[in-house]
């Protein structure tokens, strides 16, 4: 496995509280992410796995691998995109995420496309 990203695969995160479906009385915080992965390379490339390191501000980590994102692997060809939203829950109002996306290109190289880390944060909360 390549451990850098050298077919030019980008991604972008934007995040959001959701105060419906959270409870700060009983520790409990849920962030929707919004993540967009751009292939900006001039290889097609498909999405196999996902790793995430989940991280809360009282240092507890949560690591989940799994097939794919919201059950799909999702083909790009050069110049494609794909969006799509999914959620965390963490234990404090702020926290972080960050990971990587498996990917092969069409002749069977696999590589990983790195998540830069991002923050999750209740409005108002980082200065």
């Amino acid at each position: 496995m390549r451990p850098d990203n050298p077919y030019n695969i980008a991604v972008d995160v934007e995040t959001s509280y959701i105060e419906e479906q959270s409870a700060p009385e009983v520790n409990r915080f849920v962030f929707a992410y919004t993540i967009t992965i751009r292939n900006n390379g001039n290889s097609a490339a498909k999405l196999l796995t996902r790793h995430w390191i989940i991280n809360d501000g009282n240092g507890n980590v949560q690591e989940v691998h799994g097939e794919g994102v919201v059950g799909e692997q999702p083909y790009l060809k050069p110049g494609e995109s794909f969006q799509y939203t999914s959620g965390a829950v963490i234990e404090t109002p702020v926290g972080s995420m960050e990971g990587s996306y498996q990917m092969i290109t069409d002749d069977g190289i696999p590589f990983n496309a790195e998540i830069p880390a991002f923050t999750l944060s209740l409005p108002h909360k980082l200065h």
